[in-house]
């Protein structure tokens, strides 16, 4: 079987690109790579993208200029997660309480890694989580 190097996309989808927008780039501090009427797409350390599309925004096919991206949509409270260096758990903590994000959950790991649950200005649900601890290998 051929293998998977990793993720490299993760979409959320959001009622307002421009409220997602700053919510990403000042509270999680995110470059945008790419930005239009449609959706963002944001630099998660040079190692994977988020894209926020508007919700209802993709359902038909898009042309790229050098294909075609299928319709995809999703509604509800979805999840993710960012992972987090152990040694950056507390200064999360006071940066989401200064940018007046309710830390909602947190979770202790028997393999040592800790969670803290917030969400963004859509109610997508996000994670913190330190590596490794998480997950066996990660």
């Amino acid at each position: 079987m051929p293998r998977l190097l990793s993720i490299l996309e993760t979409a959320l989808y959001v009622d307002d690109l421009d409220r997602a927008s700053a919510f990403y780039e000042d509270v999680m501090g995110l470059t945008s790579l790419h930005s239009d009427d449609r959706m963002r797409a944001y630099d998660v350390n040079k190692r994977s993208v988020l894209l926020l599309f508007i919700r209802g925004g993709t359902t038909e096919p898009v042309q790229t200029g050098g294909g075609v991206i299928p319709p995809h949509d999703a509604s509800g409270q979805i999840h993710m997660a960012f992972a987090i260096s152990p040694d950056d758990l507390d200064a999360w903590r006071a940066h989401l309480a200064d940018h007046d994000v309710v830390i909602e959950g947190t979770s202790d790991w028997h393999r040592g890694g800790h969670s803290l649950y917030f969400r963004d200005p859509h109610g997508n649900l996000l994670e913190l989580a330190t590596t490794p601890g998480l997950w066996e290998g990660f």
